[in-house]
């Protein structure tokens, strides 16, 4: 279990669940957005994540119509060829919950949103490190670290360019080839890691850590106080990264898909 920052608790309050949830939905924008109530219907025709293609509530208490409503989500998701998926915070509430397991919906994507203060002297030793401006540049690194489909790179290209906080974008190369990236988005007070990776043959040699922190000084120079990202919970290599960064779990939410006709 990670450790918590000071302050928090790991039932962090709704208010400041809303806060971070809607600071992802900036960071990382889906190319359609429909609301139903208070759930946030997301839905990306370029690019196949969860995080992209989800319904997620924001009202713990707004359960009225559950069927109908399930019903609706289901149609637009079927438009994009995508099945259905609720991303369920805190703010999805135990009656949602429970009635999505009744149905016998599969419970998946565990996953811990963490965050850290930047006034450390961790961060404020890092080297400094100028984003890339070459958006083309930095997509084909990425998908490089990250070992993707390169399939998807115009889905991420266009998830990227829709950014509408300031978005850094962070490569570190050794002999001329990426070998970490991320993405910082500073958002007033909070940047967001997004996309982090290292290049498999270059994992635990400190590229992750040091460009890390340098996309944490980059923001907090530019007046952020808290970072935060989000991770998956099984991924205990990433986790112990961030714990040793500084990262202390905040809150947790995971998936639910529909089970097949």
């Amino acid at each position: 279990m990670g450790k918590t920052v000071p302050g928090a608790t790991r039932e962090a309050d709704l208010a400041t669940v809303r806060q971070f949830e809607a600071a992802g939905f900036r960071a990382w924008p889906a190319s359609a957005v429909h609301y139903d109530g208070t759930w946030v219907v997301r839905l990306t025709a370029g690019h196949p994540a969860k995080r992209l293609n989800s319904v997620n509530p924001l009202d713990p208490n707004d359960v009225r119509d559950l069927p109908d409503r399930i019903m609706r989500a289901g149609r637009r998701f079927d438009a994009y060829g995508r099945p259905l998926t609720f991303r369920l915070s805190p703010l999805g509430g135990p009656v949602l919950v429970r009635h999505l397991g009744d149905e016998g919906w599969a419970d998946f994507g565990h996953s811990l949103v963490m965050r850290m203060d930047l006034e450390t002297p961790a961060v404020h030793g890092a080297m400094d490190q100028i984003p890339l401006r070459d958006m083309g540049r930095f997509v084909a690194a990425s998908m490089q670290t990250h070992g993707a489909d390169p399939a998807l790179r115009a889905g991420m290209s266009e998830i990227i360019g829709a950014i509408q906080p300031e978005a850094g974008l962070f490569v570190l190369e050794q002999d001329e080839r990426p070998v970490a990236s991320a993405i910082c988005v500073h958002d007033g007070e909070l940047a967001g890691l997004f996309e982090v990776a290292t290049a498999g043959t270059e994992r635990g040699k400190g590229h992750g850590r040091r460009l890390l922190l340098s996309a944490l000084k980059w923001a907090r120079l530019r007046g952020a106080r808290q970072a935060w990202l989000q991770v998956e919970a099984d991924n205990f290599a990433a986790r112990r990264l961030y714990e040793t960064l500084g990262f202390g779990e905040l809150y947790r939410y995971h998936y639910r898909r529909r089970p097949e006709p």
